[in-house]
């Protein structure tokens, strides 16, 4: 009697609803680590010049310069930063976004999967704009950025996130039965993707025995492409995009089975007893 009453709405009238619900949701994730979204952004923007730096002065320092990609050294560099940084950040941003127990669940438009894809997209924003910010820096300020192919590497990048955010997934649907462990294997899998992901060497200078290492990751062969449409002189052979764009598919498929079952269980309850 005391409710209001929710007259039908067309597809056109949903859809615009729910767009408004992931923008400000998206907003909401944005600024969730800093008051300020500037701030928020600022810090990311600092995180990425910060690993582009310490790669290039231990590369430097190293001697490990004439493995790399004939080719701006930078650009070959950023090409793993950036791919990394996506798609860790977006694993991240999804596991952390509210679950089915979560407060925000008792506002009734708010759903778990409009919080899910404002963490997706709210990443995906604040990595694409600091790669935008960053190259145009180095653009205008140090050497004309040359990209053999753009649109590839956009691909690439998207890729990257698609694969994110389905491995985020599957550690959503886990996290309500077992938030430790959660928690736990997320930052073992950002630790072992700082070398497994293969941004600090190309494919095809492998030996056979440590590609076999490598090449169960999907952003193993996602960077190793990306370089691949980068620089017009380095044809990746042993890596396929393909293969990640499978592995983000099955993953995604797993992960929303996953999702549905536990939204379909999970009491806020359970965390009475840990």
């Amino acid at each position: 009697m005391f409710q209001p009453r929710r007259t039908a709405q067309g597809p056109f009238a949903a859809a615009l609803s729910m767009a408004e619900l992931v923008y400000h949701s998206v907003v909401r994730q944005v600024r969730k680590q800093h008051n300020n979204a500037f701030a928020a952004i600022g810090i990311n923007i600092f995180q990425a010049v910060m690993f582009v730096g310490v790669f290039y002065v231990m590369f430097t320092v190293l001697g490990m310069r004439g493995s790399a990609i004939r080719g701006d050294f930078v650009i070959y560099i950023m090409s793993g930063i950036f791919l990394y940084m996506m798609h860790t950040k977006t694993v991240t941003a999804v596991v952390g976004s509210e679950g089915p127990a979560s407060a925000m669940m008792q506002h009734a438009p708010m759903t778990t999967m409009i919080a899910l894809a404002a963490s997706a997209l709210g990443s995906l924003y604040v990595q694409m704009l600091s790669l935008v910010m960053i190259m145009s820096v180095y653009h205008l300020a140090f050497n004309p950025v040359d990209i053999y192919d753009w649109s590839g590497v956009f691909g690439m990048m998207m890729v990257a996130w698609f694969t994110g955010v389905a491995v985020g997934m599957v550690l959503l649907a886990i996290k309500p039965w077992a938030p430790s462990f959660t928690t736990i294997f997320t930052s073992l899998y950002q630790r072992a993707n700082m070398i497994a992901s293969g941004k600090m060497f190309l494919a095809n200078t492998l030996p056979t025995f440590m590609l076999t290492m490598f090449d169960w990751n999907p952003l193993f062969h996602i960077i190793d492409q990306a370089r691949g449409f980068a620089f017009i002189n380095y044809n990746p052979r042993y890596s396929n995009w393909e293969y990640a764009v499978w592995v983000g598919v099955v993953l995604m498929v797993i992960g929303l089975m996953g999702e549905f079952y536990t939204r379909k269980h999970a009491s806020a309850s359970w965390n009475a007893r840990r």
